[in-house]
């Protein structure tokens, strides 16, 4: 009997350490990554984005997300080892991007984020991957805005955070009174609503709104090309890891036709004129 209470003994502290190994460390190396819940490529990924940006980052009423930025952030994700289901998308508003970067809330952001030396100041990017052009969008009833200039005078909206409306009251048109709403949409309401005479961001963004199907007809491009905004992949300061992986990745990306497929699938509807894919910059 003794020799059976200690077999019972031992298989018993055997099956308590295997449970206590189960509940524990969760990840393959014990570590958590930034940016994800619980660490190992068996959870999630957290990846910024914008949910209000028809044709680049936009959240549908049923849940989905979908726009260029989407597809290419879930191309990165799936060569850094993680799958769709595996992501989580988070919203980043312009002006909280460098902060939920910073803090660890995302693993990166993918969200019409252009690249220069102020941002560059506090987080590191990857690519570019798109390169993009400052433009107006206006009614398309609206002959009076042909050229920058115009503006001064007139009610201009953008978005705070953004470099778009600060580029125009710097350097372009002085005079303009300018609007700063916490989101595209804000904008386009007070456009349509003539609360404002034009909305100014990257011309890709205004394309993807002027091609919605409750849009078409309303508004239209001037056709202006302002400034150059490289789109760059934000990460984490110093995490020149992730940041080679991810150039990898747009690289292949654009190397396989998935970068094209992607920019037609989600620009083309607005007959939007894509520049080539740009070089990669960041990290060389």
């Amino acid at each position: 009997m003794k020799v059976l209470k200690a077999g019972a003994a031992v298989a018993t502290a055997a099956v308590l350490a295997l449970t206590a190994t189960a509940c524990g460390g969760g990840t393959k190396d014990g570590a958590s990554d930034a940016g994800t819940s619980g660490g190992g490529k068996s959870d999630k990924i957290a990846i910024g984005i914008k949910f209000d940006q028809p044709g680049l980052g936009l959240k549908t009423p049923d849940g989905k997300f979908e726009g260029l930025d989407v597809d290419v952030a879930t191309y990165v994700a799936k060569e850094l080892g993680y799958q769709p289901d595996q992501i989580e998308w988070k919203q980043a508003i312009s002006a909280e991007r460098e902060n939920m970067i910073s803090n660890g809330d995302v693993k990166f952001i993918a969200a019409t984020y252009s690249i220069n030396d102020k941002r560059k100041a506090r987080v590191d990017f990857a690519g570019p991957y798109f390169l993009a052009h400052q433009d107006l969008l206006v009614r398309a009833d609206d002959n009076s805005i042909t050229k920058v200039e115009d503006l001064n005078k007139k009610k201009l909206c953008s978005v705070t955070g953004s470099t778009s409306a600060q580029n125009v009251k710097k350097d372009l048109a002085p005079e303009a009174d300018l609007l700063q709403q916490g989101g595209y949409s804000e904008c386009l309401t007070a456009l349509e609503n003539k609360g404002v005479d034009a909305l100014t961001t990257d011309d890709s963004i205004l394309a993807g709104y002027a091609a919605q199907e409750k849009n078409k007809g309303k508004f239209k491009l001037v056709g202006l090309k302002m400034s150059n905004e490289n789109y760059g992949i934000g990460l984490k300061k110093g995490d020149k890891d992730l940041q080679t992986k991810i150039n990898a990745a747009l690289k292949k990306m654009v190397a396989d036709g998935s970068w094209e497929a992607a920019v037609k699938k989600n620009l083309g509807p607005a007959n939007y004129k894509n520049e080539p894919a740009p070089q990669i910059t960041e990290g060389s």
